[in-house]
């Protein structure tokens, strides 16, 4: 009889957020939980990656094993927080912001301030969604964002960006600076969800002008 294969399952939302070595304790992790999100791999390594970033847009139930894709508005959690970002040019004048998905309640607001660039804006949203969650011992509350950019720079912990820092913007390299020193600094359970735009319409956050 050949041996069964070990298997890792990533919780973003479920009772307490991680990775799993079985599906037990996977399941002890997401039942009952309404609108419990989770998936499988086949290595630890696939798991530690996609852990803190989007379930490739598939979201599971706890009564049942398979995945189905994220078709529909009723689908994205509502008790959660979106970020958004504006910027008048690239570089130019930015902004950031963050409100409760469900009714568009504004939490923070940063800005706006000059020389700066909406990847900038949409990175240090979801730090200060992040750091505004942890003061508060809140390692559930999902993060939405629109920007696979910002994404990324949160999972390695570092802004890529290519903007030159000077006098109009070093007060804005220093949150970046500080930002970074956040990520690396501190442990977050908090999922991190890409925001699907073409299913549920613009992100809850959005400044509006397009």
């Amino acid at each position: 009889m050949s041996q069964q294969k070990q298997k890792y399952y990533v919780v973003w939302h479920g009772h307490h957020p991680g990775i799993y070595n079985s599906w037990a304790q996977c399941q002890a992790e997401v039942k009952n939980f309404p609108g419990a999100i989770y998936k499988s791999f086949k290595s630890r390594v696939e798991a530690e990656e996609a852990y803190g970033t989007t379930p490739d847009m598939k979201r599971s139930f706890a009564r049942k094993k398979e995945a189905a894709k994220f078709s529909t508005k009723s689908e994205f959690v509502s008790e959660s927080i979106s970020v958004d970002a504006a910027c008048s040019g690239n570089p130019g004048v930015m902004e950031y912001r963050g409100v409760w998905t469900s009714d568009k309640t504004e939490i923070f607001h940063f800005g706006p301030v000059p020389n700066g660039t909406n990847n900038i804006g949409e990175f240090l949203a979801i730090v200060h969604a992040l750091a505004l969650l942890a003061k508060k011992n809140d390692q559930k509350t999902i993060i939405y964002t629109d920007s696979k950019t910002a994404l990324s720079w949160v999972k390695k912990k570092k802004a890529n960006t290519k903007l030159k820092a000077d006098r109009t913007n070093f007060k804005l390299f220093e949150m970046i600076a500080r930002a970074e020193n956040w990520l690396k600094t501190n442990q977050w359970k908090n999922p991190i969800l890409k925001w699907d735009t073409e299913n549920w319409g613009e992100i809850a956050a959005d400044f509006g002008r397009k």
